[in-house]
């Protein structure tokens, strides 16, 4: 809105021509999105408090869990909030891959919002049932395999499927991109939410992938990187890291109250929703496959709860002593700050490596 408000204005206000660039209108919207966490936190806190949407706590989790009963949870809903809004503020308002990242984020997001107001309402660690939660987040990873290949259609996107380190390696899906990108944003979101369950851990290790993924987003739209790091170019992607960046901005603003000992949790209305936005930008930019080096610690996460079911239903045999791997890391001695700590390191050391990869090839 700020973006269609003040750049016609630019050729009577000189200052104003620099909104028109990408640069500029990422930093405003993460540092806008920023200062509504910080603002809207304390009060919504005090809202949960007051009509107790408390967190349910699993009866089999690490004993030490038993003191967070009661949290403030659905706090989702801020970091929502604080990210679409500047992004609507500060994007331009005519480009489709917004509108298909924005409407992706909030779809999961509302899968989220029934499963926790269905866990609060009960007083149960359990809201949806997985298949029907499975079922609609399959209903949304669908709409969006539908709409890129609108896009497609219309010479807008691609539905070829690039490899990293593989110079010229594309593969051609057509319309199997559908239950490709289903595929894609289910594991998504289902990886945030498994890896939401100590103080601050999620939304740390998602705002170091949406640090990388603002960059992966404006290379996407720009002549010079995209042809320099023989990237498919499409000039629609580089708006997606104003988006970007008003999830990084969120991200660190509810850091702010999430951090150990958390104020807040965000709930699996946050967590569906980020890693639903996570792997829609990742398809819209056509790192498809560079998503789970970007996000390692998800994929880890999911992984060893995989490992965990796999193992104990044909052998009934645990390899962790619990699942995900942060409660494993908890029951071996670590403290919970220290394995935050430690897998926000990994979180950056994976970034850093995915950026890496787009010259290696």
């Amino acid at each position: 809105m700020l973006y269609h408000l003040l750049y016609p204005l630019h050729t009577e206000l000189s200052v104003l021509n620099v909104v028109q660039y990408i640069t500029f209108r990422t930093g405003a919207a993460s540092l806008t999105a920023f200062v509504f966490t910080l603002l809207l936190g304390p009060p919504l806190i005090r809202y949960l408090r007051a009509v107790q949407i408390g967190q349910v706590i699993r009866d089999d989790g690490p004993r030490s869990h038993r003191t967070k009963e009661g949290t403030p949870t659905m706090g989702g809903v801020l970091i929502l909030g604080a990210a679409i809004l500047p992004t609507l503020l500060w994007v331009d308002l005519r480009n489709a891959y917004v509108w298909i990242a924005v409407l992706s984020t909030l779809s999961f997001g509302l899968i989220g919002f029934v499963d926790d107001y269905l866990k609060v309402t009960r007083g149960s660690h359990h809201g949806l049932w997985p298949r029907h939660k499975a079922a609609l987040q399959s209903v949304v990873g669908a709409a969006v395999g539908i709409a890129l290949i609108v896009l497609t259609q219309h010479g807008l996107y691609s539905t070829q499927l690039v490899f990293p380190f593989f110079e010229g390696l594309l593969v051609e899906l057509g319309w199997f991109y559908v239950p490709f990108a289903m595929l894609v944003l289910v594991g998504a979101s289902n990886a945030v939410n498994l890896t939401d369950g100590l103080d601050g851990l999620a939304i740390g290790v998602f705002t170091v992938a949406a640090v990388a993924f603002t960059a992966l987003s404006y290379v996407a739209g720009h002549a010079v990187f995209a042809d320099y790091l023989l990237l498919l170019r499409f000039p629609p992607a580089g708006e997606l890291s104003v988006f970007c960046g008003a999830l990084v901005g969120a991200g660190l603003g509810f850091l702010w109250y999430n951090s150990y000992p958390a104020d807040i949790f965000m709930g699996d209305v946050g967590a569906l929703a980020l890693g639903g936005a996570l792997g829609t930008v990742a398809l819209l930019i056509k790192q498809e496959l560079l998503l789970p080096i970007v996000g390692a610690v998800f994929v880890i996460e999911c992984l060893s709860v995989i490992i965990q079911v796999g193992s104990f239903k044909l052998t009934g045999q645990r390899v962790f002593k619990m699942a995900p791997l942060h409660h494993h890391c908890e029951l071996i001695g670590w403290s919970e700050p220290k394995v935050i700590s430690r897998f926000m390191i990994l979180a950056i050391v994976f970034a850093l490596f995915s950026l890496t990869t787009l010259k290696l090839r």
